[in-house]
């Protein structure tokens, strides 16, 4: 190998070669997948987020692979992979946070103290201001958060746009906003 030669060029592996197919990234993974795994595991401690982390790792190699040379390639990955790792968990711990705080969430102290009354007011505003909405947004609206459908697939189903579809779930959600806003 000479000193220019870079991630991009093809990484010997035994079993794989150039007329497999194989990419250089495709060859790395090959050789090291295994060993990669069990050091992101090491880091993360969780094997579905050690998956997401060798996913995300690989794409970077993908994407920045050419700029590593091939005879550090190896730890050019290991090294991306351990931010990956880093930042994977600094995420995890926000969202736990985020998760401990909704948690520890009580009503205010002048709120009504029956949950079951509170509730079904909630859910009767609610259906009001669905019924309130021209049938094209409620539309939207039932198929994103009753049937649980991406806006892809109503897009898709409906026939439109993908942005249209966004527009009219933006706009029913402030309608429904004022609509349920105290005194409005």
């Amino acid at each position: 190998m000479t000193d220019g030669e870079t991630v991009a060029s093809a990484v010997p592996v035994e079993g794989v070669t150039a007329a497999d197919g194989a990419g250089p990234v495709a060859s790395l993974y090959a050789a090291i997948a295994d060993e990669l795994r069990r050091f992101i595991l090491g880091v993360v401690r969780d094997p579905d987020l050690a998956d997401d982390v060798m996913q995300a790792t690989f794409v970077k190699a993908v994407e920045h692979g050419h700029e590593a040379r091939a005879e550090t390639a190896r730890g050019w990955l290991f090294r991306v992979a351990f931010h990956e790792a880093l930042a994977s968990r600094r995420r995890q711990a926000a969202r736990d946070k985020g998760h401990r705080k909704l948690a520890s969430f009580r009503p205010r102290p002048d709120a009504p103290l029956d949950d079951a009354l509170v509730r079904s007011e909630i859910v009767e505003a609610v259906r009001k201001a669905l019924g309130d909405l021209p049938e094209e947004q409620r539309r939207v609206v039932l198929a994103r958060i009753y049937d649980d459908k991406t806006f892809a697939q109503i897009a898709g189903e409906f026939n439109l746009p993908l942005g249209t579809v966004l527009t009219r779930m933006r706009r029913a959600l402030e309608k429904m906003r004022r609509t349920m806003r105290p005194g409005g």
